[in-house]
């Protein structure tokens, strides 16, 4: 088949989507070869871990070709680009991002589209009002007219049913992987180059992750009061306002000198760092999937994590949860792992055979099936009334460039 996919993050994001992004056109072009597969991009820009995509033979990038759609290639994107994909021959498009082109079920090109979650609808307080209405308006179209929907976890599987009401048999669950070099052995040398480096203590809990208010740090930081004072607590992640709130805690309650917060750390420093950490920490409220505790299970951490979201799934049942709003109970989990080694060997090999399962060929082959599912006859979509005042709606908003 040719295959397109939305290169918009894959190009312009280094974290999140685009990791994501780039991992599944990596791990496809890799493992199901005989595809030809087209990144079309909105906007070119410096990337290098993009262009490493481009090293496969059956990759190919395409951007906008006329300077007016160059201009404004938020619209090509979402309006435009159908023309383009016809051109090009695509028989089957993935929205890798939450959202498809609008009319892209009249051009007769399969679509399917990977919903990372719904956060915006579950906890509408860390949204503006024009966000929450700008990204309903794109995921829930993209739901109703793709032939399949990929959700990143159950958890955001239930939640579309829930939200959308979208039929559980169009949607299926690919979970994410991540980067082969989290489960590569950093050396000696190379983890006190990057020790030094970043002044990182000898003993510490490690957190990555953006510092914002839903990834609820402070758990951990207060959980700190109550573990052994030569335990310090390393966040690494991007800065938000959160970040004052954090520190304003850390003053007040004595803890400055064992809360470390690194902000812009390269990725490639970050697998010495997860290797120089104890345990892996993950208290935030809510996640589509939770890709850190993948990658520290991959460089063989044990992990305490939150319930109340898709954790539980990233993590397997041999990692330790608490709630979110438990600053004991996140303690007294800390302190069994740093008390307890047999207990810490037995969550990092367990945590090996559950990571068997986010291997890239097991996912690849688990993308691949959604895209043979496109063109089984009884997955074409109905589109119904609903369905073109959405898309009406969204007309009469193009023009004010929401889109």
């Amino acid at each position: 088949m040719i295959i397109g996919l939305d290169a918009k993050r894959a190009m312009a994001n280094q974290t999140g989507l685009g990791n994501y992004s780039r991992y599944m056109v990596d791990i496809l072009a890799t493992y199901h070869q005989s595809n030809n597969y087209r990144l079309f991009v909105p906007k070119e820009k410096k990337n290098s871990s993009f262009d490493k995509l481009l090293h496969h033979n059956n990759v190919r990038s395409l951007f906008p070709q006329s300077t007016a759609m160059k201009r404004f290639s938020s619209l090509w994107r979402t309006w435009f680009i159908k023309k383009d994909l016809v051109r090009n021959g695509v028989q089957l498009y993935h929205g890798l991002s939450n959202e498809l082109p609008i009319g892209i079920h009249k051009t007769g090109i399969k679509s399917v589209v990977t919903i990372h979650d719904l956060i915006f609808l579950r906890y509408p307080e860390y949204y503006t009002p024009i966000d929450r209405k700008i990204y309903n308006f794109k995921f829930r179209y993209a739901c109703q007219v793709a032939d399949r929907i990929v959700a990143i976890s159950e958890c955001t599987k239930r939640d579309i049913m829930h939200f959308y009401h979208i039929p559980e048999e169009k949607i299926d669950v690919v979970y994410q992987g991540c980067d082969p070099q989290y489960a590569v052995r950093v050396d000696n040398n190379r983890k006190a180059e990057i020790q030094k480096r970043y002044n990182l203590p000898e003993k510490f809990i490690l957190n990555v992750g953006s510092i914002e208010t839903r990834k609820n740090l402070m758990l951990a930081v207060q959980a700190l009061k109550d573990i052994p004072s030569d335990v310090h607590l390393v966040a690494v992640g991007r800065k938000t306002s959160y970040v004052n709130e954090i520190m304003s805690y850390v003053n007040e309650n004595g803890l400055t000198d064992r809360v470390h917060l690194i902000h812009n750390l390269p990725h490639k420093d970050l697998p010495a760092v997860y290797q120089l950490a104890t345990v892996f920490v993950y208290p935030s409220r809510f996640e589509g999937f939770g890709i850190p505790i993948i990658e520290a299970m991959s460089s063989q951490l044990p992990v305490v994590a939150a319930t109340g979201s898709c954790l539980e799934e990233a993590g397997g049942e041999n990692s330790l949860y608490v709630d979110p709003d438990d600053a004991s109970g996140m303690s007294v989990a800390i302190n069994k792992i740093l008390t307890d080694e047999a207990l810490r060997e037995k969550m990092i090999n367990s945590g090996n055979i559950y990571l068997q399962q986010f291997q890239e060929n097991v996912l690849a082959d688990s993308m691949n099936k959604v895209y043979s599912k496109c063109f089984a006859r009884s997955n074409s979509p109905a589109i119904n009334k609903q369905d073109i005042q959405v898309e009406n709606y969204r007309m009469n908003w193009a023009g004010r460039r929401f889109l």
